[in-house]
């Protein structure tokens, strides 16, 4: 019966279950109870058998499948098993003996619970008979012993509660004899018990009462009348009392059952034999069966179906046509042969039978559907076996009365968002029947995917002096996700840019990934600068990858020339030079200083206005130099209008005006005034040389001692003399006292030649000398040099004093240390000694000799 009920279509999302997680209940309920009637309480039954109930969930069960939902049904919340209106055995399985509704149910914790509901059946109807009087004819020579079938009494109930029996009153010349058909029913013949006498007593009117096996039992009664007619010597009779006979189903109308025969050999009307169908013979019955009156042949008349009745009973009676005909009666048992003419039928238990979706997370051994494959055919031709076709990450898995659709294997949405399964399904009938089953399974999203930036690596150039707010670039990640999984979100990684947050230099638009400058971009200040752009989707958790940007600004010719040098006083330079410097002669120079990089930043000079016959500037260097020599007649000021211009495309300059001053020659006493000046300074650290001058002393007094070893030599004036002259001839040497300008002691010193260093050089007059003087050296050292330019170590440079001796085409450089002496060129001179600065006097002056002669150096 089960298999005749159709399973209703129910919610069945995403499973998991195991062989293992499947139990057995099974319950009973008697007929007519009222609608909401307890059948059992399925959670505690299944708890104590096993099921793992989650508590913390309102719906503890889930109807997966049930043969009978208009019947009973199961509370989600509660679990239990209640009717749902009032139940009638009699209508629901007729006279099945068994009357079972199933039930499929999934817990919360995904385990599998099968349920048998037996209808028990109760006494609620009585036996009815088909008509209200049964009219029987019986011959008078009807002998003891002769049975008549009766008609039966009905009852809807099963089993015991059915028709159990007959009873007859009175009972003085009848008797019943109970027999029982192939289907358990009963039925009762009338027994003639004693002879009749048609001439003593022509009629007998009885009572017939049946009754059902109820306590105490319903019954249902039918009045019996007997005509006592006039004898027929010869009453039909079958071969047989009952005939079994088999059909196939399916068979076409008109297909042979049987042929009966029952002889009497009477003759003429008495002895034509005529054939019916007696007795409770059913309507169903009628519509697939027919007997020929005449011939007695049973033919088919009805679409026989071994699934709907496989077993059917045929009361046959054979009456002559003779005056008090006694006919005769037989049982013919058809037997329905099943042959293979249904193939299995397929039902796919979920919300849509179309379409079944599932995560793509979901781990092997997930069940995604329930399948039930049903056969109404029997034996091998009802065994059905099933599988599933394709290659696919799935795998069918059956059980006793249904099957499971699993996951076997990984699934990804992002390589396949469906598969079109189809369910194959075979009986083991010949020939084989089969039927297939197609469905879509869809493979829902999860956020499996990081977002993924079309490159790691962005770069954009931008020219400075950019409009705030004006556009750089777009980033883009792609999520290969669906819905708010595949949403990608930008936003820019904090981070510093010349200690400055990167909020300030540039913003993201979080939807398009476009990003903005926030202000307007220096070059000189900042020339590139990253930072890393997140980009995040909006699954839970959210995924996320990163970028890095680089932002290249390029150098606009946007910062005008400054002019350094010389000194600008108002845009107005003062210079002076010799009134009798040479050609060539080296002004000034020009410095301009320009931020920008490149041709814009690269800086040439020139002279637009003023004196430029006088002279001219490197474009290069931005040296001014005469052009033309001066004479006492020239006058005393020139202007030159000086101008420094970068190589921009759109070129800036800066301009100055440069005064030219002629001053007369420095004389000697223009040269002391001068250096008196450097001398105030010099006396003003001389505290401080005090200390290292006593130091000097000793060293003096020690070099004394050691006259011995180092050979000292002591200077006549004859010696001098030739020492001038031999400075003269061979060069001349200058050397730096490592004491001020002091008074001269009363005690001549010795100098030890340890302490004094000759640089050996032969120059011409001409050339330039450069004599470093430093108050902080107090030691007895002297330094000689005509080519260093560097300072003595521990000479600060506030503390020394440069002369140059140069001819007319040198240049002087410093305006506070540095002198032009012109030599004569009458004769060999020796040159001025200068002692921080100040000319040394004759008296005072050392005595140098040559090192090549071996003669020795004075003491002053």
């Amino acid at each position: 019966m089960e298999s005749l009920l159709l399973p209703v279509l129910l919610l069945l999302a995403v499973l998991w279950t195991q062989a293992a997680a499947l139990i057995n209940l099974k319950y009973s309920v008697e007929e007519e109870q009222r609608a909401g009637t307890v059948i059992a309480n399925v959670a505690k039954d299944a708890r104590e058998a096993g099921f793992a109930l989650d508590p913390r969930q309102a719906s503890a069960f889930r109807v997966v499948s049930n043969s009978a939902p208009h019947l009973v049904d199961i509370n989600p919340s509660s679990g239990l098993l209640v009717t749902k209106q009032k139940i009638d055995r009699d209508l629901l399985c007729r006279q099945s003996p068994k009357c079972i509704i199933s039930l499929e149910v999934m817990s919360s914790s995904m385990e599998i619970c099968v349920i048998k509901v037996e209808i028990k059946d109760l006494n609620d109807n009585a036996p009815s008979f088909p008509a209200t009087q049964i009219e029987l004819e019986i011959s008078e020579a009807a002998s003891p012993g002769t049975r008549i079938p009766l008609d039966s009494a009905y009852d809807p109930d099963s089993g015991s509660f059915g028709v159990q029996t007959y009873e007859l009153t009175p009972n003085e010349l009848f008797g019943l004899e109970i027999k029982t058909r192939g289907d358990g029913s009963r039925f009762a013949e009338l027994v003639v018990e004693k002879s009749l006498d048609r001439e003593t007593q022509s009629h007998y009117s009885f009572r017939i009462t049946a009754l059902d096996g109820g306590d105490p039992p319903h019954l249902g009664t039918v009045g019996l009348s007997i005509k006592v007619t006039d004898s027929n010597d010869n009453n039909p009779v079958f071969g047989e009392s009952t005939y079994s006979v088999t059909v196939p189903e399916n068979s076409p109308p008109n297909t042979p059952v049987i042929r009966l025969n029952a002889s009497d050999p009477d003759e003429g009307t008495n002895g034509q034999v005529v054939y019916s169908f007696y007795g409770y013979v059913n309507d169903r019955t009628r519509e697939l069966f027919q007997i020929d009156p005449h011939s007695g042949l049973v033919t088919v008349t009805g679409a026989l179906d071994y699934e709907e009745g496989h077993v059917y009973e045929l009361d046959v009676q054979a009456k002559d046509l003779g005056p008090n005909s006694i006919p005769a009666h037989c049982k013919v048992t058809v037997s329905v042969l099943d042959t293979n003419d249904n193939p299995p039928v397929i039902n796919l238990l979920s919300v849509n039978s179309e379409l079944v979706e599932v995560s793509e997370s979901a781990p092997p051994g997930y069940v995604i559907a329930l399948v039930r494959v049903s056969d109404r055919d029997s034996g091998l031709n009802g065994r059905v076996q099933c599988r599933l076709l394709g290659n696919v990450p799935f795998r069918l898995q059956e059980y006793e009365s249904f099957s499971t659709i699993l996951v076997d294997g990984r699934l990804d949405r992002e390589q396949h968002d469906q598969y079109n399964l189809t369910i194959q399904a075979r009986d083991g009938g010949v020939p084989m029947l089969q039927s297939s089953k197609s469905f879509t399974v869809r493979i829902t999203d999860e956020n499996d995917n990081h977002p993924h930036f079309s490159k790691p690596y962005y770069q954009v150039i931008v020219q400075e002096n950019n409009t705030p707010g004006a556009y750089l670039l777009s980033v883009s990640a792609r999520d290969p996700d669906l819905g708010l999984n595949g949403s990608v979100s930008y936003q820019i990684v904090p981070s510093q840019v010349r200690d400055m947050p990167v909020f300030t230099y540039v913003s993201i638009n979080p939807n398009s990934g476009d990003i903005y400058a926030l202000r307007s971009f220096n070059h000189e200040q900042t020339k590139a600068f990253e930072f890393k752009v997140l980009a995040k989707d909006g699954g839970l958790p959210s995924l996320q990858s990163n970028a890095t940007v680089r932002v290249i600004i390029l150098d606009v010719n946007d910062n005008t020339p400054v002019i350094t040098a010389p000194p600008l006083i108002n845009g107005t330079a003062e210079v002076y030079i010799p009134r009798n410097s040479g050609i060539g002669y080296l002004v000034t120079v020009v410095k301009a200083d320009d931020y920008d990089e490149g041709e814009n930043g690269r800086v040439t000079y020139d002279m637009t206005e003023g004196d430029r016959g006088f002279f001219e500037i490197d474009q290069v260097n931005g040296e001014v130099r005469t052009t033309r020599t001066f004479s006492e007649s020239s006058k005393a000021s020139y202007e030159l209008i000086v101008v420094a211009h970068d190589h921009g495309k759109t070129s800036l300059s800066a301009s100055a005006l440069v005064l030219i001053y002629l001053s007369p020659a420095l004389d000697a006493q223009e040269s002391m005034g001068s250096v008196n000046l450097s001398l105030i300074f010099i006396i003003a650290l001389g505290s401080i040389a005090g200390i290292l001058f006593v130091t000097m002393i000793f060293v003096a007094i020690k070099c004394k001692r050691d006259n011995k070893e180092i050979r000292t030599y002591n200077c006549s004036e004859e010696q001098d003399k030739k020492a001038e002259e031999k400075v003269s001839l061979r060069g001349k040497r200058i050397a730096e006292y490592s004491y001020g300008h002091q008074k001269k002691s009363s005690k001549k010193k010795k100098i030890n030649k340890n302490d004094i260093r000759l640089v050996p050089r032969d120059v011409e007059e001409t050339d330039k000398m450069n004599v470093v003087s430093c108050s902080s050296l107090t030691s007895s050292l002297n330094y000689f040099d005509y080519h260093q330019q560097t300072l003595p170590l521990g000479c600060r440079r506030s503390e020394s004093t440069f002369l140059n001796v140069e001819n007319q085409n040198t240049r002087n450089t410093s305006a506070n240390h540095i002198y032009h002496h012109s030599f004569n060129s009458q004769g060999p001179q020796q040159p001025d000694l200068i002692i921080n600065g100040v000319p040394l006097p004759e008296g005072t002056r050392s005595k140098v000799l040559q090192p090549e002669t071996g003669e020795q150096l004075c003491q002053l």
